[in-house]
């Protein structure tokens, strides 16, 4: 285990190294929050399918393989559905916008009251976002060292932290696109072929497992139409998907960047659910379907490979965590703690004491996501409750701004708050985990959303028309001179 120590040991020390990179170029905050908006398309699409791409995405995909069979790909294959749509219907809109938080769009779009309360749930799913990356660190760190949870936690929370700290986007940029080119290694073209190989190809793993288990809608069609509900409108909305939208250079790079990212996302869901299903025939009564990753890697792969393979699942968490903790603390400090002590953003002298303030913000949060994440123990109901309150409350607000003129500031609030409301209220009569709150919440935000919009008065025509003028590029501060670095 010595190599595969050392693989690692670089590999975690080279991200603490690129957040010190990071710390040297992040002088204002457009530069700390959104990399100075000047990535091109190889590093923003790469940065995009990382962020994307978590533990839940690599462990959690490979344990659905070994449970469902190929139809484990829909979860993952229903994010990469989201980033696809996301690309090619709104991410050249939003790009232009100039903005940093979802909640800045919705007062450009409603008159400037819609923002506090969308803050606050879009705060909410961050946190629990970077919290559950958080744990899947104990999982990958008691493979490699045999450590206890709450020390694994400690560990890669702090590696988190410090570089996210240090150089804000800039070095999680930098740390995700070499996590990227990590992930597509061990995870593609490593441990994929090796793992059908070891299963004894595709013949041999047909006549030993069940047909479903090659069957794509084997998964069932309640649970696809769910993970398409959740997952691919929780990308079409959600702030850390945003926050690397506005990193883009520019509408042809938002748009072309995230499809090929979008795309990516697609091979690694079949990717991960051919593992899942190879590791079935390899050892067919494991305790649990989400130690399958753990055990082809420990047991299948050889020295130096393990190692690698092993660091593109801690960089498959690594992206995903950083990537939710500056979308966290975005939002903290941006749409709530800014709003609540009433200050108006700098545009002039002060954005260096804006970088100070979204770096402490990130450091606060970054403690209080690895002490809530010691304490938690259920992941996937924590990270249910994240999705649902996302997708119950913003989704009808926000893609009805962008959709539909006639939607006022009165009836994004209703839907916020109805949508939100009823979604703790089901989850709590049916169970967290059940299907029927993220339905009918959904439902009943939209009803309230027309009938409330509906029954106001319009939006003030005036904020219309500087709204349009945004999503047509003007009137917003112009991009960063483009970096040769970002090209």
């Amino acid at each position: 285990m010595a190599v595969d120590y050392a693989v690692i040991v670089v590999y975690l020390v080279g991200m603490l190294a690129m957040g010190w990179w990071g710390m040297r170029r992040a002088k204002s905050k457009s530069e700390f929050l959104v990399a100075g908006r000047r990535l091109g398309p190889w590093m923003y699409s790469g940065t995009m399918a990382a962020i994307v791409l978590g533990g839940a995405s690599t462990i959690g995909g490979v344990g659905l393989g070994y449970q469902y069979g190929l139809s484990g790909a829909w979860m993952v294959f229903a994010i990469g559905l989201g980033l696809l749509a996301l690309s090619v219907f709104f991410s050249a809109r939003i790009a232009r916008l100039k903005v940093y938080t979802v909640s800045e769009m919705l007062d450009l779009r409603y008159g400037g009251r819609a923002g506090l309360i969308s803050g606050v749930v879009m705060w909410a799913y961050t946190l629990m976002l970077a919290v559950t990356s958080t744990i899947a660190y104990a999982t990958i760190f008691d493979v490699l060292f045999d450590i206890n949870r709450t020390v694994a936690i400690i560990l890669g929370g702090t590696i988190v932290v410090a570089y996210s700290t240090l150089g804000g986007m800039w070095s999680i940029t930098i740390t995700d696109m070499v996590q990227f080119v990590v992930k597509t290694i061990g995870v593609l073209l490593l441990l994929l072929p090796i793992a059908v190989v070891k299963a004894g190809g595709f013949s041999e793993m047909k006549a030993k497992l069940p047909t479903e288990y090659f069957d794509p809608l084997g998964i069932g069609g309640e649970t696809i139409f769910t993970y398409v509900l959740i997952y691919t409108f929780g990308m079409l909305i959600g702030q850390d998907i945003w926050q690397r939208v506005f990193t883009a250079r520019g509408d042809r790079t938002a748009r072309w960047g995230g499809t090929v990212a979008g795309t990516y996302c697609l091979v690694y869901a079949i990717a991960g659910a051919v593992i899942g299903t190879a590791a079935k025939v390899m050892y067919p009564k494991l305790p649990s379907a989400d130690a399958a990753f753990a055990t082809i890697v420990k047991d299948e792969l050889p020295v130096g490979v393990r190692g690698l393979v092993l660091a593109a699942a801690l960089a498959a968490v690594m992206s995903t965590s950083s990537g939710a903790l500056i979308a966290c603390a975005t939002v903290a400090n941006n749409d709530i703690w800014s709003r609540l002590r009433g200050a108006v953003a700098s545009k002039d002298g002060g954005e260096r004491d804006e970088v100070r303030g979204n770096r402490a913000f990130i450091l606060i949060m970054g403690v209080a996501v690895i002490v809530i994440a010691i304490a938690l123990n259920n992941v996937v109901e924590a990270l249910t409750v994240a999705y649902n309150l996302l997708v119950g409350g913003l989704l009808v607000p926000i893609l009805g701004g962008l959709l539909w003129r006639r939607g006022t500031a009165a009836g994004a609030l209703a839907a916020v708050a109805v949508g939100g409301t009823a979604v703790i209220g089901l989850m709590a009569g049916y169970g967290i985990l059940a299907n029927e709150p993220v339905y009918y919440g959904l439902l009943a935000s939209l009803a309230v959303y027309v009938v409330v919009s509906l029954a106001t008065k319009p939006t003030d025509a005036a904020v219309l028309t500087a709204w349009r003028e945004r999503l047509a590029g003007r009137g917003a501060e112009e991009p960063a001179t483009p970096d040769p670095v970002t090209v």
